[in-house]
């Protein structure tokens, strides 16, 4: 029985699987042929690099591997634009070996600590836009389509209107940037209770007058569920409001920002939600765990063989 099997037969059965042994590691060059390959979740989540290391080792392209061997269908990576162009050209290669989409990376310099993409200012602006220019070299590097883009922290001086404005502004010019090459930018509201206290944009609904006023396919929405459940809650009924404009799903629970099942979030109800919706979009796997090492790893791998809609509705 492969891997994938087997985690889902332990989770119908209500077991638990960390005792499980690990299977040898493969070459990133080597998939398994296409009668062993895993069966795939019913979603695609994205593990993120280091995820799963103690399993897989530090190198990236079998990170990916691994990955692939679980059943995810897709990798994100939040600091790609770091890495050296020969390391984004090896993970874009171990990605279409193991036949796995990219996820999102994020494209611009956050500014955590000043206002700058809702000032208007053009310094800003420039940085920004040039960033956004570089990332598309970087997405055809990897074959990624969505990059993260997160306005920074609100105008202590400036109406919100105002600031909205200009958001909408060079978020424009930067649509005209990405739309000739079918690139998309994904806007990620982000809780300010917990982890990011005075940022913009924080809101499901801010997010969708934004990207409606920006009216480009190049501009969507970057729903963290973990953020909406600190900031707003009414978790798929906002979604559902919002659903013309969201591209991307990034997960975690809440509280501790770990795997799902761990927290208070019903993610059996969520994911079952999003594949009623026929959601064909990456669920991004942005969060820590609660164990350490292969036990915890293995209870990642656990958690979302339980959640998953193939899995939960049977």
């Amino acid at each position: 029985m492969d891997r994938r099997r087997f985690l889902q037969a332990s989770a119908l059965a209500g077991g638990s699987v960390l005792g499980a042994a690990t299977p040898p590691l493969r070459s990133a060059a080597a998939p398994l042929p296409p009668e062993n390959q895993p069966e795939r979740f019913a979603l695609d989540y994205a593990p993120s690099p280091g995820q799963f290391e103690a399993h897989a080792g530090s190198d990236l392209t079998d990170q990916i591997a691994f990955a692939a061997e679980q059943g995810f269908g897709a990798f994100e990576d939040n600091t790609l634009r770091d890495r050296s162009v020969r390391t984004q050209r090896r993970m874009g290669d171990a990605l279409r070996t193991h036949d796995l989409r990219m996820g999102v990376f994020v494209a611009h310099t956050i500014h955590w600590q000043e206002p700058s993409l809702t000032t208007g200012d053009a310094e800003y602006r420039e940085q920004f836009l040039d960033e956004i220019q570089a990332s598309v070299e970087i997405a055809g590097r990897v074959g990624a389509t969505w990059m993260t883009v997160v306005p920074g922290v609100r105008h202590p001086q400036l109406d919100e209107g105002y600031q909205t404005a200009n958001l909408v502004e060079v978020l424009r010019e930067a649509a005209e940037i990405l739309e000739p090459h079918d690139l998309v930018m994904v806007l990620e509201p982000l809780n300010t209770r917990r982890d990011h206290p005075g940022q913009f944009l924080t809101h499901t609904a801010q997010a969708y007058q934004i990207c409606r006023a920006v009216d480009s396919p190049a501009c969507k929405i970057l729903y963290d569920v973990y953020h909406q459940q600190i900031t707003e809650g009414n978790l798929t009924l906002n979604l559902d409001q919002a659903w013309d404009q969201v591209a991307y799903i990034q997960v975690a629970d809440h509280p501790g920002r770990t795997e799902p099942s761990t927290g208070e979030i019903d993610y059996r109800h969520v994911f079952a939600h999003l594949h009623e919706k026929n959601y064909d979009g990456i669920v991004g796997m942005e969060h820590g765990m609660t164990g350490s090492g292969k036990a915890g790893e293995q209870a990642v791998l656990d958690a979302y063989a339980t959640v998953d809609p193939a899995v939960s509705s049977r």
